[in-house]
């Protein structure tokens, strides 16, 4: 039988609704139930392309003695926290003050009757191990936990009101400081001393993209020519798009790689990965000319659109696992591949094999990852690809998750216009996503944060929507010059504004949980940083100094941190240098920035903005004048280079 899950449109919460927990969606009634039958309650916090959430559900949410104990002692609460990500920071921050540790999915939280949390968690095997750092499993956990409430355990109840305490007290930084491209080179060793020579990237495993973290230092070397921060970013690029994290059959970045060489993923896909290093590998393509950074470019959007994306619209994820194991659906056999390879009668079939990594032991638990170790691919692997396509597709495909979230399909849809600028079929890929998307989630005047594919959405934005939603749009106002485009980016700001921002401080929600906003890059891009980069744009293209004074109230709220420890911050970095040095603005007509879209790629310098004018020319403007005019489009890279030293 069904539990109350079953009535919720979150695939997450769908996935659960078979458990034998008595679970209730996150709302009033569940907590009003807590208190007046004084029960402890268990939050439970995840999203479904989860690897450890699915291996909880297996091990303790299915399991009975586990129910059992959760059904008489406890309100249990589901939670995805791709649906409510205000809930799942607010419990992120009780994590890391209990644990003195960041937190992670799934993440098990425990509040007395009245919700105050004194116990925080992810992953809790179902029996105790006295070999492990946590020690005690969930049966033992749980059974104690029910025997200190129903004995009104005083010190208990005391330090979850010393937490709740915490909780509710902010900090503020200790003092501002002068904002100073000096703060490049503290980024640069900081982002050295990170750096692993061998493989690339920022980490040892398990190894993330760390996409803002590269796009920061592409900034830096165009503008210093700085060659250890190109050499960063071409020898990680490098190295991730050989296969493994990066997806060599059907395309597509996994979220992260378990191993130091970005050889074995984790194998479920995220939307907000793809998008920012669509974003990062076009970027890197304008800068070095590498052909392959475009193909992988390409590569990625074209997955999203190809299999994850329905009526202009782009799903958040896909799983890792399929028929019961991760990464099934991914890996080859040798003798699979040697088979297919034979009967399509190429020759040196072992020598093919041996360059895609394929071998009789497998670099993947006795089965294979296709890889070009030495980062070429063959000329054959076009068509070599179709046929290990074709092997998949006998094979179940892992489960997608079919939410549309307003700020991750605006990370997407960014990187399309940019796209766009090289291969105009990508622009109107992005101008059909773009009006998809706020037809589907902007209504009689609410933007909206997430809905299920065909479903009207229920949840209202938070400041990462509007964010990133605002900057695809000023994105694509540039690409298009399409007026329309402006004046809903204006809007969205405007009531981000009023609606989360305080003397440089910025929420990320309001209402139920008033949480601050990440200034930091963690698993995306810090969505502070993305205002700033609004308000800057908004300030040049309104010529309105308000949005910039906005802009740089924030800057300078952050920049003590900011200073000391920009490798955390390598967004707002960013925009701190933009704001030194300055936009620079290129005027003519409609039809002569729509002619000039790809030559207007070469021009080195990235603080670049296009506005129409009836000038039949190219006038180049800084904040306040315009100082520099030219009929010849492959001028305009030396005079705006000119213009960084004479304004």
């Amino acid at each position: 039988m069904s539990n109350r899950l079953e009535k919720e449109d979150s695939p997450y919460l769908q996935q659960h609704k078979e458990n034998p927990v008595d679970w209730w969606p996150w709302c009033d009634e569940a907590f009003e139930l807590a208190e007046k039958e004084n029960k402890a309650i268990f939050i439970s916090i995840g999203y479904s392309s989860c690897h450890w959430c699915h291996v909880m559900e297996e091990t303790v949410f299915e399991n009975q003695e586990c129910a059992e104990i959760l059904n008489d002692g406890f309100v249990c609460i589901k939670v995805d926290r791709e649906e409510r990500p205000d809930i799942d920071k607010h419990y992120q921050e009780v994590h890391m003050l209990l644990n003195r540790r960041a937190g992670g999915w799934p993440t098990s939280i425990f509040c007395t009757p009245q919700n105050k949390p004194f116990f925080a968690g992810t992953y809790i095997p179902p029996e105790s191990n006295t070999g492990s750092i946590e020690g005690m499993g969930f049966k033992e956990l749980t059974r104690l936990i029910d025997k200190k409430i129903k004995a009104y355990d005083p010190k208990l109840l005391e330090n979850a009101d010393e937490i709740e305490g915490f909780l509710n007290h902010i900090q503020h930084p200790k003092e501002a400081t002068v904002l100073k491209e000096d703060f490049k080179n503290n980024f640069l060793v900081q982002a050295k001393s990170n750096y692993q020579t061998h493989n690339g990237g920022f980490s040892v495993a398990p190894k993330f993209p760390h996409a803002s973290t590269l796009h920061t230092l592409m900034i830096i070397d165009k503008l210093y020519d700085d060659k250890s921060a190109k050499a960063m970013v071409i020898d990680t690029l490098n190295a991730m798009k050989k296969g493994g994290i990066y997806d060599r059959v059907d395309g597509g970045f996994c979220r992260y790689s378990t191993d130091n060489k970005w050889l074995v993923p984790h194998f479920e896909k995220m939307l907000y990965d793809n998008a920012l290093l669509c974003g990062v590998y076009t970027d890197a393509y304008l800068a070095y000319k590498d052909d392959e950074y475009l193909k992988t470019a390409k590569e990625i959007a074209d997955f999203w659109f190809n299999f994850m994306s329905e009526d202009k619209l782009f799903y958040s994820a896909s799983d890792a696992d399929s028929e019961g194991e991760e990464g099934t659906y991914f890996i080859y056999s040798y003798d699979e591949v040697y088979q297919t390879l034979s009967q399509n009668n190429y020759e040196n079939v072992e020598s093919m094999c041996a360059q895609m990594s394929v071998t009789h032991e497998g670099n993947f638990e006795g089965k294979n990852i296709i890889r070009f170790e030495n980062g070429v691919e063959p000329e054959w692997f076009s068509d070599v690809k179709i046929l290990l396509q074709k092997l998949r597709q006998n094979r179940e495909y892992p489960f997608i998750d079919k939410k549309i979230q307003t700020s991750w399909s605006g990370m997407m849809i960014n990187s399309l216009f940019k796209l766009g600028a090289i291969d105009s079929k990508y622009t109107n890929k992005a101008i059909k996503s773009l009006d998809a998307l706020l037809e589907t989630m902007f209504l009689d005047g609410t933007l909206y944060h997430t809905t299920l594919i065909h479903k009207k959405p229920k949840v209202e934005a938070f400041l990462e929507d509007y964010a990133f939603i605002s900057q695809a749009l000023i994105t694509a106002f540039k690409y298009t010059q399409d007026e329309i485009y402006l004046i809903h980016a204006q809007r969205f700001a405007n009531k981000a504004l009023e609606d989360f921002y305080t003397k440089g401080v910025w929420n990320f929600s309001v209402g139920e949980f008033t949480t601050q906003a990440e200034t930091s890059d963690n698993t995306y891009t810090s969505s502070i940083a993305i205002m700033i980069d609004v308000l800057i744009s908004l300030g040049t293209l309104l010529e309105d100094e308000k949005y910039t004074h906005f802009a740089f109230k924030t800057m300078e709220y952050n920049s003590y941190e900011l200073g000391r420890k920009p490798i955390y911050f390598p967004y707002m970095l960013t925009q701190v240098l933009r704001y030194l040095k300055g936009d620079r603005i290129i005027k003519s007509t409609l039809k002569n920035i729509k002619n000039a879209s790809l030559e207007f790629t070469e021009i080195k310098y990235p603080f670049i903005q296009y506005k129409t004018s009836e000038d039949d020319s190219f006038m180049i403007c800084g904040e306040k004048s315009c100082f520099a005019n030219t009929s010849d489009v492959h001028e305009i890279n030396q005079l705006i280079k000119n213009s960084l030293y004479e304004l």
